[in-house]
């Protein structure tokens, strides 16, 4: 999954990117408000963490122009204190949830997994299934056969991506953007080496990475696969 964290202090900013690449999570950087505008419309992101004071256009009237616009990707926004005023600032203008600066890193991956979760679940449970593959929205694990699926990151952003598409052609462009971030090099080639990886630790699952030439990848059970190629 990818995020945009749009934050002005550069020390800051690094230590969250550290934070969130160590819990799997792409992350491209925005110093202020304008580049985040721009970024947000030619990338799509699972969730923005988003400074309520930036100089020039603020954390406020960015995410105003994103609602305006229908956009309504998870914003967690990072406020200087706990006032009333802060709090009520972040809401009415769309905000989803807020954390205090400085904030507990425990506190900040809960919230942002906690949004994404409500996000991607909606009302369908804890748990996402494709065939003996389960993928947890809690912990971003998935479990097959009872066992946890050792991923490597990339290797856990395509699949990621699969399953919260299941049964729907996921193109390599669309996993380019979820796996690299701004400043690292796509490569087609790579996503498939990925997908090759996948099939082979998925190959004891009846969950299935199928090719769909031309169009990219899907994630089907393997009784869908073999109905699907019947066709």
């Amino acid at each position: 999954m990818k995020l945009l964290l749009v934050e002005d202090d550069a020390d800051l900013a690094r230590w969250v990117m550290n934070l969130m690449q160590v819990e799997q999570f792409s992350v491209d950087w925005a110093q202020n408000g304008e580049c985040a505008e721009t970024l947000l419309g030619l990338q799509c992101y699972e969730a923005v963490l988003l400074d309520l004071r930036l100089p020039g256009m603020s954390g406020k009237e960015l995410l105003a122009r994103l609602r305006r616009k229908r956009d309504n990707v998870p914003v967690l926004m990072l406020t200087a204190n706990g006032s009333t005023d802060d709090k009520v600032a972040c809401f009415s203008c769309g905000a989803d949830d807020y954390v205090v600066k400085p904030f507990d890193a425990r506190e900040l991956v809960a919230r942002i997994k906690a949004l994404i979760r409500r996000q991607a679940a909606g009302e369908s449970g804890q748990a996402s299934e494709c065939g003996d593959l389960r993928y947890l929205f809690d912990s971003r694990e998935f479990v097959l056969q009872n066992e946890r699926l050792p991923l490597r990151r990339r290797e856990h952003a395509i699949l990621e991506a699969l399953i919260l598409r299941q049964g729907k052609t996921v193109s390599k462009a669309t996993l380019m953007d979820k796996v690299f971030t701004l400043e690292e090099e796509q490569s087609a080639d790579a996503i498939d080496i990925y997908i090759h990886r996948l099939r082979k630790h998925l190959a004891a699952s009846s969950a299935k990475i199928m090719t769909l030439r031309g169009l990219g990848y899907i994630l089907r059970e393997e009784q869908s696969c073999e109905a699907f190629a019947a066709r």
